[in-house]
């Protein structure tokens, strides 16, 4: 048996036949050996058949995995395969740990909500249902609104403690002729006691005007009077000199008086309202309480945001703010007043004037036959409130009509 190799009494054979070294590849230092042990096997170092006591230097011999460790005080002997299991595991955990994530991730997003609804609709039947009332609306209220069918809305049941309001509006044949008074329409549906008086700038009532007050459902009167060639709009100019709906308010003004009598004591105010500006309702609330002429702010108006009349700290009517010709005697819109019926009906000879009035003036030809600055009665806050806005729809742009397979006259706009 070579030296350094000592042999083994319990087994019968020697270390280097244990680890399979021959003499071509096993070779021995006096530091250096190769043993076959299975545990921990400690000697001191000056015991050691190989040890140099004077060297004390710690080397590592590794042959067929097997690993032996010398130092100063002690010789360890560990299992040969303990260290490349480790590097294994090391490896076997740094492949399925990402797996492992990226399965959790996808477990979390798709197959929890999955697993959720599951659950939810195998669980207890006698789990408390959730309450109709925390959402806005039951399947049962979805079904009855598609159902309904639609119906126009009527306007509020006539009272008879409410004074009636008179709504004069002149209108004129044009594309959005029926647009603007639909769209008024919808808005005086909404008021209570309200009469209203469309006077149609033609000839003859026209189908489309009468159909459409005839379908809305409000109380109204239906007139026409045509204005003069001469006093009329030529083209797109709008000519201050000229007066606008003029005849027509004169005219329903002459039909109140031959409808009611002069000493009559039925409550009622009477308002100029075109059709294309825009109202809020609580101008009619404020406007029901007239007791001769009432005035309010108008919006979009003299090139300003509003205009409105100036008010003093005793709630009096002063003057006016406009920039327009503010000495006018009453320098407001005609959506800027109402007049109380009596004085319409007490004052007959009040007429807006046609012939000799500067642009601007109509309204003051009219209120000057009627009251004073001092008799006007300040609304809507003290006429610190918009309530009326001076709106115009913008003009439709028809440039293909008139072609041929584009224009249906019998389709009524």
């Amino acid at each position: 048996m070579k030296a350094g190799v000592k042999q083994d009494e319990h087994q019968g054979h020697s270390f280097e036949e244990e680890l399979g070294c021959g003499p071509a590849t096993c070779s021995y230092s006096p530091l250096s050996v190769c043993v076959h042990f299975r545990g921990f096997l400690t000697l001191p170092l000056d015991n050691h058949p190989f040890s140099d006591s004077s060297a004390r230097i710690l080397q590592t011999c590794f042959r067929n995995g097997w690993v032996v460790s010398a130092g100063n005080e002690e010789l360890w002997v560990q299992p040969a395969l303990e260290m490349p299991k480790r590097r294994d595991i090391l490896a076997i955990v740094l492949i399925v740990l990402p797996w492992t994530l990226l399965i959790t991730v996808w477990h979390q997003t798709t197959l929890a909500p999955l697993l959720a609804m599951h659950k939810d609709e195998g669980g207890d039947p006698r789990r408390e249902a959730p309450d109709p009332r925390e959402y806005c609306m039951s399947d049962r209220d979805i079904v009855e609104v598609v159902r309904t069918e639609y119906v126009y809305t009527r306007p509020p049941p006539w009272s008879d403690t409410l004074p009636t309001i008179h709504v004069v509006t002149p209108t004129y044949s044009r594309p959005v002729q029926k647009a603007e008074l639909t769209r008024m329409a919808n808005t005086l549906l909404h008021v209570p006691n309200l009469h209203w008086l469309v006077v149609e700038d033609a000839p003859r009532r026209t189908p489309l005007t009468a159909r459409l007050l005839r379908d809305t459902g409000l109380n109204y009167t239906h007139l026409h009077v045509e204005t003069p060639r001469n006093y009329k709009l030529r083209g797109d100019a709008r000519d201050p000199r000229i007066p606008r709906g003029t005849m027509q308010r004169n005219l329903a003004l002459r039909w109140l008086r031959e409808t009611f009598p002069r000493n009559s004591t039925q409550p009622g105010v009477v308002y100029f309202a075109d059709d294309d500006n825009t109202y809020s309702l609580e101008l009619f609330e404020e406007m029901r309480s007239t007791r001769r002429v009432s005035v309010w702010p108008v919006a979009f108006v003299g090139g300003l945001r509003y205009e409105a009349p100036r008010v003093n700290g005793a709630g009096k009517v002063v003057g006016w703010k406009t920039v327009f010709d503010p000495h006018r005697p009453f320098a407001i819109d005609m959506a800027g007043f109402a007049v109380n019926l009596r004085l319409i009906l007490q004052r007959s000879q009040a007429y807006f004037k046609l012939r000799g009035v500067k642009g601007g003036y109509q309204e003051s030809s009219l209120l000057r036959e009627l009251v004073t600055l001092n008799d006007l009665e300040p609304k809507a806050a003290n006429c610190t409130k918009i309530l009326v806005w001076h709106t115009r729809t913008e003009k439709p742009v028809l440039v293909n009509e008139g072609k041929k397979g584009f224009t249906d006259p019998s389709v009524e706009i």
